[in-house]
């Protein structure tokens, strides 16, 4: 018998201490056994009926398996279950004096939050049974409204010892008391063992699960009460239409509404709120929309329900309209209903709305909780206002976790990562605790900042507040590793994940783009398909990435079906990849027509397919496809304007590339690295050394690529002495040499006769900077050796490398023969190329000219006779000159040109005037067999004669003539320029196959040496 308060405090001590002693006992049960009923015996009952006696089992017994298929599988009934049966009396039948329940609570209450009897007596107080049971009600109605669930199983524990017969009120306690501390299995059990049950009892109990989150299991319960024969009252309509929005189950909710109108409820307030809350989440505004305005009053539950399913749809228009109809109706504005306009206003990016609703908050007195400050920060965020998001984020006085995450995101989102960054800091330093939400944005803004140091103290802190486990924390772990150049680490993170998404294969696969790891993408993909995971736009992307750096267009070409397999060929940023792919792969057409099937080509797009058809060869439909993207008003990035260089560099268009330099000046893309590379490119192969060389001077670093430009710029403008200067200040200011370089280098060292310094650079190229050599500089050195004429060395070159089945190196040979008139090594030269190359023209006009230069006309005839026989046609020379931004094509002996007539006068004129200098056309050079006089006119109407005539005609005296040609010039056009040159007092550039030729004041850069 208790006599004094201190008894009870003294049994509820006893029931905490029971719980801790067999708390490692239930979990080794539950370890051993999982799957099955775990029972565990108590104290003997003795007295208690015995329906109510059974309670007992339901409250220390755990089920993994409950009677419907979709309790949560996670819920485990804790060592404070076992209070209740250690709450034991000598007497049972005792009476009990209350007073207020000392100590602190299960939700950390004070001791005077829940009073149970205020009639204190000295003496023990006597209760008849009704009286017990209603102080028992009340007792647990009041552990419910404050979430006590220790002193609940506590009084549960002593109306089983006591042996009272419990009333219906009793029993719906019970299972509300369970219900709301968040035990909703044990309430079921409760519910099961009542003998009688009511509708209250049932909405108590479908309240529980849906409080939980478990809406499926609401659900299902509301079934069950059905069949019972319960009749739902509102309350339970409403409750059961609340776990349909929770689980998003629409079709149930619609039996619900039906029900509601049928059992005549439909115009409750409570039952109309929820519907309209069900189909806002649901998605169905219409139906929302309905029930919201055939309601006979709306209340602020039922508008922001509404506001809330427009938001979450991303209608602004519809969530700003409503919220001035809600204002008009003098509705209260809570600081929910602000977050949610809030939310529609971030949604579509309604700025101006937002800022509004900021004010109104402001006007209304609103106090700026983490919620309202959280949406205040979304929104600015979303709108591209980070510093007045944190204007907004700096006024909530105490902000928590979430408000911090928020601005983190928020600066993370607006590419402020340092700022991101020092907020992270600051919240540490103000005992934050920080959430797998703060984590994940963080590490963003580290990979961002390429810190891998950064990021590595942040995956520290992770294991220290045990987030390494959570799938968004590793997925931005894996993220940021790779993006940071850690693959191994990231792909350890990967391993380490128990439960892998589809945004961890994701976040994987984007670390292998690179040249030197592309090769395991491939894998990757397959295995992500092998376990299950349906790829999405982001997994395509980054695959067909890895297809365009293994240059695997088979590979890519099965990604395009698989895109088509999963419905997502029409997205334009997987488009997008495909055309990349497919450029990149040299696929032009294929790229053409994905890029064609383009809504809204990006930049990205553009540069891609331009730059495709710029080292593809096509370089006039790169210029052409770079004006349309203007026309459609994209403006081009540093990339775009690289790749259009490079066409104008391929074609020689001078005009387009110099309006290309004056858009990078204007774009501001002058200093960076590629597009002076490109420019100094593009000059060089314009003629124009001298502002390549000026570009060159003024770039802010230079690469070995940049380098390697100047140098090959050099050398073929007959610089040879500045071209190996430039690869001394190369060395001197470290830049290490590639293959390129040293190509430009042996041809400085062939033009200029260097055979001994070409002899060292090609050792220390070996030696020194351990490149091993490819043809292409094997061809370099028989060049360099056969231009001296030392035939014998280049044979022995050619036998100690054995270069006999290599091309290249015969058509280095016959050239350097017809040079100096060695007609055996020639002959032998060109039988080699006839066996490996029949078809190449090249080979019987060069070894027709070794004959004809030795006046073996017999020989010519049988080689052109060789060359019909195998139906090889010569390539037709063509010259082109550009005038006034318009390129101007000239075949030998042309009449097609509008201005022809004009041009053969010049050439007449010019023809009279070099004969007053001395001039002899050379015949020798025409291998027709025609007259002298029909090969006088044939060398005067040569390709280069015609575009020099046109230009001479067309162009301001004192503007250097620049002229391009196919094939190599014949060294009567090259006579005659030399002439022309200083006749006419004008500089002509002439580039041709070789090189270029710089004609001034009579003479030639070459040295008549080509």
């Amino acid at each position: 018998m208790f006599d004094h308060v201190d008894h009870f405090n003294g049994f509820v001590d006893s029931a905490r201490g029971c719980c801790s002693s067999v708390s490692g006992w239930i979990s080794s049960l539950l370890s051993e056994n999982s799957g099955e009923l775990v029972y565990f015996n108590a104290l003997k009952m003795v007295g208690p009926p015995t329906g109510f006696r059974s309670l007992l089992l339901p409250i220390c017994q755990v089920r993994i398996s409950p009677p419907w298929s979709s309790v949560p599988s996670f819920f485990q009934v804790t060592y404070q279950s076992c209070s209740a049966v250690n709450l034991t009396v000598s007497n049972p039948t005792d009476d009990l004096a209350f007073k207020v329940i000392p100590g602190k609570f299960s939700n950390g209450s004070s001791p005077s939050s829940i009073k149970i009897e205020t009639n204190v007596r000295s003496k023990p107080f006597k209760f008849d049974s009704k009286e017990r049971l209603r102080h028992f009600s009340e007792m647990l109605h009041a552990c419910a409204s404050k979430r006590c669930l220790n002193e609940a199983m506590a009084i549960h524990g002593q109306v089983i010892r006591s042996g009272i017969d419990p009333d219906s009120h009793l029993w719906v306690s019970l299972v509300n008391v369970y219900a709301k501390c968040g035990r909703p299995v044990i309430a079921w059990k409760v519910l099961d063992k009542m003998p009688e049950r009511d509708v209250v009892s049932w909405t108590a109990l479908i309240q529980g699960f849906v409080a939980e989150g478990y809406g499926s299991d609401g659900v299902n319960l509301f079934s069950e009460m059905k069949k019972d024969g319960i009749k739902p009252n509102e309350f339970t309509l409403a409750t059961g239409l609340k776990a349909c929005s929770v689980c998003l189950d629409l079709e149930f909710g619609k039996q619900l509404h039906a029900e509601a109108i049928k059992v005549g409820f439909f115009s409750d307030l409570f039952i109309g709120s929820a519907l309209v809350d069900l189909y806002g989440k649901c998605g169905a505004m219409e139906l929302a929309d309905g029930v919201f305005f055939c309601m006979p009053e709306q209340n602020a539950v039922s508008w922001n329900a509404l506001l809330s399913g427009y938001a979450q749809e991303g209608n602004g228009e519809k969530v700003l309209e409503l919220f001035y109809r809600m204002i008009e109706s003098e509705m209260r504005l809570s600081n929910f209903t602000l977050s949610t306009v809030l939310k529609g206003c971030a949604n579509s990016g309604r700025l101006r709305e937002g800022q509004v609703v900021h004010s109104l908050a402001i006007k209304g007195g609103c106090e700026l909780d983490e919620i309202l400050g959280c949406s205040f920060v979304d929104m600015y965020s979303k709108c591209g206002l980070a510093i007045d998001a944190l204007n907004v984020f700096m006024r909530i006085k105490n902000p928590d976790v979430v408000a911090w995450s928020a601005m983190i995101t928020c600066l993370d989102k607006q590419g402020l990562w340092q700022e991101a960054a020092y907020l992270f800091r600051l919240m540490r330093r103000k005992g934050v605790r920080p959430n797998h939400f703060s984590f994940s944005s963080i590490l963003s803004s580290a990979s961002h900042l390429g810190d891998l140091r950064f990021g590595e103290s942040i995956h520290a802190c992770i294991w220290k507040f045990g987030f390494e486990n959570e799938v968004l924390v590793s997925n931005a772990l894996i993220s940021m590793y790779t993006k940071n150049g850690s693959i191994q680490d990231g792909t350890q993170v990967f391993e380490a994940m128990k439960i892998r998404d589809l945004v961890s294969w994701n976040a994987l696969l984007s670390g292998f783009h690179d040249e030197e790891l592309c090769n395991l993408g491939p894998r990757i993909f397959h295995q992500l398909l092998v376990e299950g995971f349906k790829p999405n736009i982001y997994t395509f992307i980054s695959i067909l990435r890895c297809c365009s750096s293994l240059m695997d267009v088979g590979f890519g070409k099965q990604i395009h079906a698989h895109t088509v397999k999963n419905s997502l060929d029409d997205n334009d940023f997987v488009r997008t990849a495909l055309v990349d792919m497919y450029a990149k792969t040299r696929l032009l057409e294929d790229a053409d027509v994905v890029f064609h099937r383009l809504t809204n080509p990006d930049l990205f797009t553009w540069t891609a397919i331009i730059t495709g058809y710029a080292q593809t060869g096509q370089a006039e439909k790169a210029v052409n496809c770079f004006r349309k993207m203007q026309r459609e008003g994209v403006k081009p990035n540093e990339f775009t304007l690289a790749g259009c260089l490079s066409a104008c560099s391929h074609i020689a268009t001078l005009e387009n590339g110099r309006q290309l330099h004056s858009m990078a000046i204007k774009h501001g893309h002058i200093e960076d690295l590629f597009v002076g590379s490109a420019l100094v490119d593009m000059y060089a192969k314009c003629g124009c050394i001298e502002d390549a060389d000026a570009i060159f001077e003024g770039l802010v670093s230079r690469d070995t690529i940049s380098w390697n430009t100047i140098i090959c710029g050099y050398s073929q403008h007959g610089l040879e002495e500045k071209a190996l200067e430039a690869f001394e200040m190369m060395l001197d200011q470290g830049i290490i040499p590639d293959e390129v370089t040293f190509i430009g280098i042996f041809s400085a060292c062939s033009h200029l006769g260097l055979v001994d310094e070409g002899k060292k650079h090609f050792k220390s190229m070996i030696e020194i900077f351990k490149i091993n050599p490819i043809i292409e500089h094997y061809a370099c050195i028989v060049d360099i050796l056969g231009r001296a004429g030392r035939f014998d060395e280049v044979e022995n070159f050619i036998k100690a490398m054995k270069l006999a089945p290599y091309s290249i190196i015969w058509e280095t040979v016959l050239g350097a023969c017809k040079l100096h008139g060695n007609v055996e090594l020639g002959e032998r030269a060109a039988a080699k190329l006839f066996e490996i190359k029949p078809e190449m023209d090249a080979t019987y006009i060069l070894l027709s000219n070794i004959f004809a230069a030795k006046g073996r006309w017999d020989d010519v005839r049988k080689v052109r006779k060789l060359m019909s026989s195998q139906d090889v046609k010569k390539e037709p020379g063509c010259s082109w000159v550009e005038v006034d931004g318009q390129v101007h094509v000239f075949v030998s002996q042309d009449c097609s040109h509008p201005r022809i007539g004009d041009i053969y006068l010049k050439l007449e004129e010019l023809d009279k005037k070099l004969a007053s200098a001395g001039y002899i056309p050379e015949t020798a050079n025409v291998l027709h067999n025609v007259t002298e006089t029909e090969k006088k006119e044939h060398l005067q109407y040569h390709s280069e004669r015609l575009a020099l005539g046109f230009a001479l005609i067309s162009t301001n005296p004192l503007k250097t003539i620049r002229i391009f040609k196919n094939l190599r010039i014949c060294g009567n056009c090259h006579d005659v320029m030399k002439l022309i040159s200083n006749i006419m007092n004008r500089e002509i550039i002439v580039r041709d196959i070789k090189m270029f030729h710089h004609f001034k004041a009579g003479t030639c850069s070459c040295h008549d040496f080509w």
